[in-house]
């Protein structure tokens, strides 16, 4: 861990927070899109969410390493 932190571990918990972020805002964006607007399950809204998140956090990785 000390190693992270002597070549740059700052830009990495900067890219890593901005995924989880990301991630994050996209799954509470899609479970109340699906839960109180399209009134679905909760255990489909948390599917769809999770689906969400995993795509976010894949395009949010993609963009912080270019």
């Amino acid at each position: 861990m000390r190693d992270l932190i002597a070549i740059g571990g700052s830009t990495a918990v900067k890219r890593w927070g901005f995924v989880a972020m990301h991630a994050a805002i996209a799954a509470a964006f899609m479970f109340m899109l699906q839960r109180f607007f399209m009134n679905a399950s909760q255990e489909t809204s948390l599917l769809w969410a999770l689906f969400f998140a995993v795509c976010a956090a894949g395009l949010a990785y993609k963009q912080s390493i270019r």
